[in-house]
């Protein structure tokens, strides 16, 4: 049923939750995944500032995708580096990409307080995406 799974993270507690969820059903359903993390970055005084979480992008790459290694389920992971704003289109173009039968995320991440206000990746995900998407609480 869902062979290829599109797994986005942005190293929030939320993203623990979704990747357990999600290397669940990849288990379940020998489904193979790709894991996406979006970091965004703008340029403040001449410098690039990386506006995501503490943890570099590639460690919380690396954690995840064992994870994944950890319960049988072949993974591979993808970073991409946006300006703010652009991470639900990201994740909809990699979804497109890999030809994903799932999306899983969290509903709520980093930018909690911020979506309240202006609609949240989640939300645009789902308004966006090509295929179903499964919201981990």
């Amino acid at each position: 049923m869902f062979e290829r799974m599109l797994v986005a993270v942005d190293g929030s507690p939320q993203s623990s939750k979704t990747v357990a969820v999600a290397a669940d059903l990849a288990k379940k359903y020998g489904s193979s995944v790709t894991v996406v993390h979006v970091r965004e970055h703008t340029r403040y005084e001449g410098a690039d500032v990386d506006l995501g979480p503490a943890i570099s992008a590639d460690e919380l790459m690396d954690a995840v995708l064992q994870v994944f290694r950890e319960a049988g389920v072949e993974a591979r992971g993808e970073i991409r580096r946006v300006s703010p704003g652009e991470t639900p289109e990201q994740i909809v173009e990699v979804a497109k990409t890999s030809n994903a039968d799932l999306i899983v995320m969290g509903t709520r991440g980093m930018t909690e307080w911020k979506s309240l206000l202006l609609g949240g990746v989640a939300n645009k995900v789902l308004h966006h995406a090509i295929c179903p998407v499964l919201l981990v609480r």
